[in-house]
């Protein structure tokens, strides 16, 4: 079966090539500068700029150099450790697998992450790939958080893409910095098979399986409607029901709030399921009249799912502007606007894949018709 190795990023390849005689200082000054972006380092820290380059040029030179053995090699990068251990010393064991370098926004990140894809696709691990996910440093808790929370949506996608391809998900956590690695433990429970590690002071990997982790439904149905508005935007700090939702699970800036990346991966695990009941969430400035339940009611899972996460991303438009319907009409997806002719009376609204919802809007709220495809809705708006 092949993997879907997903491997944290941190600069032991870089700082493992520091002289310790001649170079002290040098840990320093890349630890001051850990968080600092290319353009940083560009502008301010041209003099830690060179030094990068140079314990790049390192790093390679020992990574290709033909007597470098295996043990230097995993000595040289904790990354690298952690992929030779997976693979007992023997990448070509690996030539199936897909690989993914998680790295910081950082100048040494980036470094960093180049020379372990160019390596690897030498060693011809070929399928391999590094997500920089925008902002994402430890240069602040909110920082970070931010990042992480816009990174989960692209972890998660990646990985139920594989798993349709009956992919085995590893987490090589070996690697990178320990705020990054504890998150990603988490984040491990619920999608990875395995996790591993590799023991302190020797080259013995441990893996960890996969653990029977599993929200509990019931404990997030409560801020249903909340967490589907900040999942697709971000809902006003004034709201009385978003100050129900608990702090750890959201991200405030200043009048708007959003979900964080705890938030994030809750959500994910109970959306699909809370999105695909019986009946629509009750949206602020949204109601429903029986055509629209019955078309609701017919509709497939996974459409109701889609036609939900569209609504909680109108629901944030009505809830945040002052004249939510001109949002709406403004809007590049839904393009809210009157029928003309026979109807003349009665809105409509576009979805992706074809799909259309009438309606009435009137004094802020939208009462909703009919929701289905193009042509059904327009035959009976």
């Amino acid at each position: 079966m092949p993997r879907l190795v997903i491997s944290t990023v941190g600069t032991s390849l870089l700082t493992n090539q520091i002289d310790i005689d001649d170079d002290d200082e040098w840990y320093n000054q890349l630890e001051q500068t850990a968080n600092y972006t290319t353009d940083d380092i560009n502008q301010y820290y041209q003099g830690i700029g060179k030094i990068i380059n140079q314990l790049k040029q390192r790093a390679e030179e020992k990574l290709y150099d033909d007597d470098t053995d295996v043990e230097e090699i995993r000595k040289a990068s904790a990354e690298l450790n952690g992929i030779y251990g997976l693979y007992d010393k023997k990448l070509e064991q690996g030539l199936s697998d897909t690989h993914l370098l998680i790295a910081t926004d950082t100048a040494q990140g980036r470094v960093t992450a180049g020379i372990l894809e160019s390596f690897l696709q030498h060693k011809g691990l070929t399928n391999i790939s590094t997500c920089i996910q925008s902002d994402l440093s430890t240069k602040s808790t909110s920082t970070f958080t931010e990042g992480m929370a816009k990174l989960i949506p692209f972890l998660q996608q990646t990985i139920l893409d594989c798993k349709k391809d009956k992919y085995q998900i590893c987490f090589n956590l070996v690697g990178g910095f320990k705020a990054l690695q504890g998150y990603f433990n988490t984040i491990g429970m619920f999608y990875a098979d395995e996790i591993i590690y590799v023991f302190e002071g020797s080259n013995e990997v441990i893996k960890i399986p996969k653990l029977p982790v599993k929200v509990d439904v019931s404990k997030v149905e409560r801020y249903k409607v909340q967490l589907a508005m900040m999942d697709v935007g971000e809902i006003p700090t004034f709201w009385e029901e978003a100050k129900k939702v608990p702090k750890e699970w959201v991200i405030i800036d200043a009048q708007e709030m959003t979900l964080s990346t705890w938030g994030k991966l809750i959500w994910n695990e109970c959306k699909d399921e809370l999105l695909s009941q019986e009946k629509p969430l009750k949206f602020d400035k949204i109601e429903y009249t029986d055509s629209f339940h019955n078309d609701y009611k017919s509709k497939p899972s996974h459409e109701k799912i889609t036609l939900q996460e569209n609504l909680a991303r109108a629901a944030c438009l009505l809830k945040k502007h002052k004249d939510g319907i001109s949002a709406m009409k403004e809007d590049g997806i839904f393009q809210l606007r009157r029928y003309k002719g026979q109807h003349k009376d009665i809105d409509h609204f576009d979805l992706p894949k074809d799909r259309r919802v009438s309606c009435i809007a009137k004094e802020g709220t939208l009462y909703l018709r009919h929701y289905g495809e193009h042509d059904y809705v327009n035959d009976n708006p």
